[in-house]
C-alpha cells in the first residue's frame, strides 16, 4: 500500500533531479507528488489507482499551466543590449580621437578606443553612433 510519505520521497527525488537536469519540469512533477502526499495524509484510504490518476492530473495541469503562463510573459528587460556592448552605444554622441580617413577612424568611448566607420571627418568632430557591426561602430556627423 502506498502511503503519504512515499509521495513526499518521490517529490524530494524529483526536486533533486531538477538540480541535475534543470528546466522546471521535474520541479512541477515534484510539486504534484507532494500535493498527492498531502491529499493522502487527509484521506489515507484513497486507492492507489486514484492516487496515480490524481498525480497525473496535477502534473499535467502544472506543466500546461507553467507553459501557458511563461508564454504570455515575453522575456522583456530594461537592459536589452546587456551582452552586446556596441549596441548599447547606438544613439550616443562622442568625439573623434583621430580623423576618419577612407571611411575608418578611432573614437574615445568610455575607457577605450573604438574603430568607427563613416564619412571622412577631422579629429575632434562630434559624431553620433548610428549602428554597430561586431566591434565596428558606424557613425555620422552629429
Amino acid at each position: 500500500m502506498i502511503e503519504f510519505w512515499h509521495w513526499w520521497v518521490l517529490a524530494v527525488l524529483l526536486g533533486a533531479l531538477e538540480t541535475v537536469a534543470p528546466g522546471a519540469a521535474f520541479l512541477w512533477l515534484g510539486g504534484a507528488a507532494a500535493l498527492v502526499g498531502f491529499v493522502l495524509l487527509v484521506w489515507p484510504s484513497l486507492p492507489w489507482e486514484h492516487q496515480g490518476l490524481l498525480f497525473a492530473l496535477l502534473a499535467i495541469a502544472a506543466l500546461v499551466g507553467t507553459r501557458f503562463l511563461s508564454r504570455g510573459s515575453a522575456h522583456t528587460t530594461h537592459t536589452p543590449h546587456l551582452n552586446r556592448r556596441t549596441a548599447q552605444y547606438i544613439g550616443t554622441l562622442h568625439t573623434l580621437d583621430g580623423p576618419i580617413v577612407n571611411g575608418r577612424g578611432r573614437a574615445q568611448i568610455g575607457d577605450g578606443l573604438w574603430t568607427v566607420e563613416g564619412p571622412d571627418l577631422p579629429a575632434g568632430t562630434r559624431v553620433r553612433i548610428v549602428g554597430a557591426e561586431g566591434t565596428l561602430l558606424k557613425v555620422e556627423k552629429a
